[in-house]
């Protein structure tokens, strides 16, 4: 339990060197599991049996020819919204109790072929909306630095399971901050990227035009390493982009002197203030990128509160459209959150839907404008520390604007990444956006913050670290 907890980038290097066993590194991580998780709940269904022959059938082939690449013998997570192959995939829901995929999510089969060990499916909210509920069929994740205290969701049990290296790795989605959310509050790094890099064929639906896939890890650079496998195109995802992967890790190292970074300061500071804890972390990022070289510029957008009624309304009428089957025939056998959900999208009209998605067109053409003459804009990732995870309200995602949202009506990749330590010793985050499909950038910036300071050097107490 004291053992320091790798990287995936420190871990490849030591397996590289045959100085690291990815049996004995999913062992440890079996073991912190088994230790924790009765605290955590950040797994729903674990696959340690599997999780050991995957590790002794990459230790075989590494030892034979070499690591295939720096993910092979990695142990990770994959949300309960992405299908498994003969592994339960339950979206958290009663709905999906007992079903087993015939085959798995394109996430899953890529990160598979990179030679990663699954340990086990991680813990979502239902059908990956709805914030933490208790009454569906297993508990929600609790956040490791301090299990009194909420993940943000709906990517919660892989925010949980990294930071308390349960995994090293994991798959999140973010249809308004899913990815980023449980990043910022577990203080680990996790990237949305472009609308259309990662396929998200064969993951359950939450709302079409904004879901997105991305990985969550405790660097930057660990993000990169995982894009890296899960990029591309897929003619199975209609809006996979048909566009070939740059290398993600290239520029990392290459500093960031004389690149322009923009902050929206308004979200923040006037549209939504945000804690102490956080805007010290924000301004602080802003002081260290200046220190590194690079040039600070202010930007103003619409009002984070524009962003979130458009968003907010386009993703609960997606959601209703998705569920809508289910929502006729089997309503209660949802959770009170998402039912109340599904059944307020279903009210919407499609008047106001339509104006929603003409107002999005808007926002991105403002935001694209804003950006042109910029390498990345930087802005909150949450607005405070994790709150109790008894305290969030039945209607959290409508009561106060999202710093998260505004990305997903654009689809430009953004970053969360630690920036400290505020009230309670939690964990706050900056968020990083880049311009479409310049992920490679995004990881850039992000990887020279998090090596600029010491912040990856501290794991919750919880973990012995």
């Amino acid at each position: 339990m004291t053992d320091p907890i790798p990287t995936i980038a420190e871990a490849a290097r030591l397996i590289a060197a045959k100085r690291l066993s990815p049996v004995e590194l999913t062992r440890a991580c079996l073991d912190r599991v088994h230790a924790l998780d009765n605290q955590l709940h950040a797994f729903i269904h674990l696959t340690e049996e599997r999780a050991l022959a995957e590790a002794r059938a990459a230790e075989r082939a590494i030892m034979a020819d070499g690591p295939k690449g720096p993910l092979h013998g990695i142990p990770i997570g994959l949300k309960d919204i992405v299908d498994t192959k003969g592994i339960p995939t339950t979206c958290q829901s009663k709905i999906l109790a007992g079903n087993i995929p015939e085959a798995d999510a394109a996430c899953a089969e890529r990160l598979a072929a990179a030679g990663t060990v699954l340990i086990g499916k991680t813990t979502t909210h239902e059908f990956a909306d709805g914030g933490p509920s208790f009454d569906l069929p297993a508990p929600p994740a609790r956040n490791p630095w301090n299990p009194d205290h909420f993940t943000a969701g709906s990517s919660s049990g892989t925010g949980a399971g990294v930071a308390a290296g349960l995994i090293l790795g994991g798959i999140g989605t973010d249809t308004g901050g899913s990815i980023r959310g449980p990043a910022a509050l577990c203080g680990i790094a996790g990237i949305k990227p472009t609308y259309g890099l990662v396929s998200r064929a064969g993951v359950a639906p939450a709302a079409f035009s904004l879901d997105h896939i991305g990985p969550m890890a405790w660097t930057a650079e660990d993000c990169a390493l995982m894009l890296q496998a899960l990029a591309g195109h897929d003619p199975r995802d209609p809006a996979s982009a048909k566009r070939p992967a740059p290398n993600y890790t290239a520029s990392l190292g290459t500093g960031i002197k004389g690149l322009k970074i923009g902050v929206i300061h308004h979200f923040h500071e006037t549209d939504y203030q945000v804690s102490p804890g956080t805007k010290r972390g924000i301004d602080d990022a802003v002081a260290t990128f200046r220190d590194l070289g690079a040039e600070i510029r202010e930007v103003q957008l619409s009002p984070l509160q524009d962003w979130m009624a458009c968003g907010s309304l386009i993703s609960i009428v997606e959601r209703a459209a998705a569920y809508e089957e289910w929502s006729r025939t089997r309503l209660g056998d949802f959770g009170e959150r998402v039912r109340s959900r599904l059944m307020l999208g279903a009210l919407v009209s499609g008047v106001d839907y339509l104006q929603a998605v003409r107002r999005r067109r808007e926002l991105r053409a403002e935001l694209q404008a804003a950006m042109a003459g910029l390498d990345a804009v930087l802005t909150a990732a949450q607005p405070s520390e994790a709150p109790k995870i008894d305290t969030l309200p039945k209607w959290d995602v409508f009561e106060l604007p999202s710093f998260t949202m505004p990305f997903n009506v654009a689809g430009y990749p953004a970053i969360s990444v630690c920036s400290g330590y505020g009230a309670g010793g939690l964990p706050v985050a900056i968020q990083l956006v880049g311009k479409p499909f310049q992920e490679a950038m995004v990881l850039r910036i992000a990887d020279a913050f998090e090596k600029a300071t010491d912040f990856r050097n501290k794991r919750p107490a919880l973990v012995g670290a």
